[in-house]
């Protein structure tokens, strides 16, 4: 079970749609000023049905934590505490990012011989299977279809817990400090779009995926895969002054690809409306404003 959308929590006002921008019937719509500090909470708060109206909104994903380190990694025999933790702080660290199994060895062990890395391998890769099995991550994978240069596709996939407030929770982070540092800030912020993301494209029988030219260096943050294998491209930036980057990096995805995106977006932090950019066809809409 994932923990609940913005929508389900009733954090967003559904004024725009995924399948209304499939279709090409999503309006323009004027909105409100976003307050930052609200979206801070929200990405501390999780999607957690228990934290929705409570004032200590870091405690259960911080109890979630401390669960699965006294008692549920060791369902089926015992775990070293003080490396799961060191885990968990470096996946935390790499939220949303593609990092693989040795960068995570190299942030979290040390070893001076080759069996020790071996054994920290195969220990790796034991307590990664745990958190999988717990629904603590899970992965992002990558978009692979109707590329010009197939050969330069990268193929590994982003890692995220599956909630943004469990990154949290092992980093020690709150509201405050999650504004007083913005990139940290900006990775969450990415972190609870994709969770919203992932359910609405499992409710609509589609796929959330990441795309990467190795080559060039070119990102799509998401890639929208729908039942009928179209899709859509998004980029999500929390500051607004980010947009025009975002919404160049998307022109150039699509000038890539055999076959173009069904929509394309920008999901932001802080932006006042919804709004359908007259020049290229790319949608711009704050993340409190999603729905499937």
């Amino acid at each position: 079970m994932y923990t609940m959308s913005l929508w389900e929590s009733r954090d967003s006002s559904g004024n725009a749609s995924i399948m209304d921008m499939y279709e090409g019937t999503q309006k323009n719509v004027s909105l409100a000023d976003v307050d930052i500090k609200n979206i801070a909470r929200l990405i501390i708060r999780g999607g957690w049905p228990g934290n929705l109206n409570t004032k200590n909104v870091s405690l259960i994903p911080k109890s979630y934590i401390e669960s699965i380190l006294e008692k549920d990694m060791n369902d089926d025999k015992k775990r070293d505490k003080n490396k799961m933790i060191m885990l968990l702080k470096s996946l935390a660290r790499n939220e949303t990012s593609v990092v693989s199994n040795q960068t995570i060895i190299n942030d979290i062990e040390e070893y001076n011989t080759d069996s020790e890395l071996i054994e920290s391998r195969i220990t790796l890769k034991d307590y990664l299977d745990v958190l999988t099995r717990l629904h603590l991550i899970e992965n992002q994978n990558a978009y692979s279809e109707n590329y010009r240069s197939k050969e330069r596709l990268g193929k590994s996939a982003k890692r995220h817990f599956t909630d943004p407030s469990l990154a949290c929770a092992a980093l020690n982070l709150n509201e405050e400090k999650l504004i007083n540092d913005l990139k940290t800030f900006g990775f969450m912020f990415e972190a609870l779009v994709e969770r919203d993301l992932r359910i609405y494209m499992e409710y609509l029988g589609g796929q959330m995926l990441h795309f990467r030219d190795n080559v060039t260096g070119l990102e799509v943050d998401s890639i929208l895969e729908f039942a009928d294998g179209s899709y859509a491209a998004i980029e999500i930036k929390l500051g607004f002054h980010q947009v025009e980057e975002a919404k160049a990096n998307l022109l150039k995805f699509s000038e890539n690809m055999l076959v173009k995106p069904k929509f394309m977006c920008v999901i932001v932090g802080n932006v006042n409306a919804v709004m359908k950019d007259p020049e290229t066809g790319i949608y711009i809409l704050p993340i409190t404003t999603l729905k499937p």
